[in-house]
């Protein structure tokens, strides 16, 4: 696990960046791309992406790191989007052998954060430092 990547996630993510842009930022440190414009990119993946709790946002943080640390550019080989595919299916699987699925709304017991009583649900149980900031640290971790 490299710790300073981890400890720069959660540094981020407690500073009120989402569970994608946290990851995304940290994974992507040193590929060439300006964290600010990472964290952009990855601003509509949080929470599921855009608050629909399909997959993690961590988990898709750490999908568009790999892209960019090795995906396909214009006019690269095609065998680096191949590449890229089989790490992201490698980190599908790990992260849902340690947590069970990649599913924001399954990791978080069901909590629906589309509405508000859900939001508050979850802001009262304190599943961003219960939950969230686990998967976090393992999607990090996982990205490498």
């Amino acid at each position: 696990m490299n710790d300073e990547a981890v400890r720069r996630a959660e540094d981020l993510f407690l500073q009120g960046y989402n569970c994608a842009q946290a990851v995304s930022a940290a994974c992507a440190s040193n590929c060439g791309v300006p964290p600010e414009m990472v964290v952009k990119l990855a601003t509509g993946f949080g929470a599921g992406m855009g608050r629909t709790q399909e997959t993690c946002g961590a988990v898709t943080g750490a999908i568009l790191a790999l892209g960019l640390r090795g995906g396909r550019a214009l006019g690269d080989d095609k065998t680096r989007t191949e590449e890229t595919y089989a790490d992201v299916r490698a980190l599908l699987e790990a992260f849902a052998a340690r947590h069970g699925s990649c599913n924001c709304r399954e990791l978080l017991g069901g909590c629906d954060l589309r509405t508000e009583e859900g939001q508050r649900d979850f802001k009262a149980q304190g599943l961003l430092r219960s939950h969230c900031l686990q998967y976090v640290r393992t999607a990090v971790d996982l990205a490498g």
